[in-house]
């Protein structure tokens, strides 16, 4: 799916100080074309990033280049080529969706209105109605179809499929596989649903405690990983990564180089990294 391109946004060593957390030399890319899954969990740095992508949290260190010009110099001209949607329609709760849209438009000349009249009716979005009328799952297909209406050539998206049932997730991935797909859309979304990676990522970021822990791409990223019994673990004298607890057993998380285990999904990843080793 991916394209051999310059990347449509690069990252480098990108940093940001909190009393009480660091996001510290965050680097990666996303290119024409591909879909890049972006996971971790709650306060692991996901928004953060995201949010020094969109520039609404300035960066300490590092820097952000969109089409191959800077951010802090082109950000103007950047943003009417990219679709952020971090959560915003919240903001405006007491607005008619009609209303958001109209507003909206007005900062994009590329906008197009027979695309968002489109992906409200693909979504079943009524336009009549005030965001706070709407289900969450609705507000978020309203968010991502106003991200879609200015054609845009990158889409940074903050848990999209968030609160959406299982017919509504596949139909808002399934515009993304078309859109990355026939247009060369690159897109950036971050998640805790790993079928939605499984269904339409090529890429991935792993980012825990304010650092990239892993990134690639989907395939290799999974298979560079297994899952194997504490005595499978111990026989092989591997080095453990992290113990997950369960009736069923204690199962630990390892390198494949180890060669031991079975192949680890995204779910057997993340909850066995979060788990201290004993």
């Amino acid at each position: 799916m991916a394209q051999d391109s310059a990347p449509l946004v690069e990252v480098r060593g990108l940093g940001k100080r909190y009393p009480a957390f660091t996001l510290e030399d965050v680097s990666f890319a996303v290119g024409a074309g591909s879909i890049t899954g972006f996971i971790g969990r709650n306060g692991a740095g996901k928004s953060t990033t995201l949010k020094c992508l969109e520039g609404s949290v300035h960066p300490d260190a590092g820097s952000v280049t969109y089409f191959g010009c800077p951010f802090a110099n082109h950000e103007e001209q950047a943003k009417r080529l990219i679709g952020f949607e971090l959560g915003g329609a919240d903001f405006y709760r007491n607005k008619r969706v009609s209303t958001i849209a109209a507003v909206t438009r007005r900062f994009y000349d590329n906008w197009d209105q027979g695309a968002f009249e489109n992906y409200c009716g693909l979504f079943s979005i009524d336009q009549a109605k005030r965001v706070k009328e709407l289900s969450q799952g609705m507000r978020v297909k309203f968010a991502v179809a106003l991200a879609l209406s200015h054609r845009s050539e990158l889409l940074v998206l903050d848990e999209p499929t968030s609160g959406l049932d299982p017919a509504s997730r596949e139909e808002v991935l399934d515009v993304f596989l078309q859109l990355a797909r026939d247009e060369g859309v690159g897109i950036l979304f971050s998640t805790h649903i790993t079928s939605d990676l499984d269904k339409c990522a090529d890429h991935i970021i792993y980012i825990d405690n304010g650092r990239i822990i892993g990134s690639g791409t989907l395939t290799a990223f999974k298979d560079s990983y297994r899952v194997a019994s504490l005595a499978e673990v111990k026989a092989a004298g591997a080095q453990v990564i992290g113990i997950r607890h369960s009736v069923s057993g204690d199962t630990a998380l390892v390198l494949a180089s180890a060669g031991v285990g079975t192949a680890a999904t995204l779910d057997d990843i993340m909850t066995h990294t979060h788990k201290e080793v004993a």
